[in-house]
């Protein structure tokens, strides 16, 4: 092999071998979180079947699926390849950013002596709630309204406004994550979030999921919303 041919190999070597890195490193990154509670810890409000199929199926294949597009960026050469993976990147990255705020968004039932869902305490969140809607009612009329209007799948959101310092009801589609707002609390209108137990009836997912909505986990990012200028 003369000097040429032996840089161009060792170039070649360094290069796949600086990809296997970066494609390590991709899947050590990503991974299914744990959930907080267990997969009953929700009923009677959502199902364990539900919850079993959603966390370890669905959001397991939005993972899977991120770290696959990933690497195969990673190994792209041409700003072809690049942009014919931008839509699995936003689809995928989406679901388990999605995914991954919605578990912490949930806690067992107040209602069933289960855990704090449910309940809305005293503090910044509910002053804020009731400053901008005139009460928890009438956020969760506004939103149920605003999240079941969505054309086919989506989130619906409470999310402060990084400008206004204001919380506003509003929705993404598909997996599309929250970028305008800092995200409050997100409700999955996936079909594949309520079907089981709700069938078609969306309004009654949604009047039933605040019975888990967990407020303390809202405040704490409300708060921390609040002191940031960042989204």
């Amino acid at each position: 092999m003369d000097d040429i041919s032996l840089l161009s190999y060792s170039h070649s070597l360094e290069l796949t071998t600086t990809v296997s890195v970066i494609i390590e490193a991709i899947m050590s990154t990503h991974t299914l979180p744990d959930l907080p509670y267990s997969y009953d810890a929700l009923e009677p409000f959502i199902s364990r079947q539900i919850m079993e199929l959603h966390h370890k199926k669905h959001h397991q294949t939005y993972v899977n699926a991120l770290i696959a597009a990933e690497a195969s960026y990673a190994k792209s050469s041409t700003p072809r390849e690049r942009i014919a993976l931008q839509a699995a990147l936003k689809f995928n990255g989406g679901g388990h950013i999605n995914h991954s705020l919605f578990w912490k968004n949930l806690a067992p039932a107040s209602s069933e002596g289960k855990g704090n869902g449910g309940s809305l305490k005293a503090g910044p969140l509910k002053d804020a709630i009731e400053q901008t809607f005139g009460s928890l009612d009438a956020l969760k009329k506004e939103f149920n309204a605003t999240t079941a209007g969505i054309q086919g799948s989506g989130w619906g959101w409470l999310g402060l406004n990084p400008t206004t310092k204001r919380l506003e009801v509003t929705t993404t589609a598909n997996q599309d994550p929250l970028l305008t707002h800092i995200p409050i609390i997100g409700v999955d209108i996936w079909e594949h979030a309520f079907y089981l137990q709700y069938l078609n009836v969306k309004v009654d997912y949604l009047n039933a999921i605040w019975s888990v909505i967990n407020f303390e986990e809202a405040e704490k990012r409300f708060t921390e919303g609040l002191s940031s200028s960042k989204l």
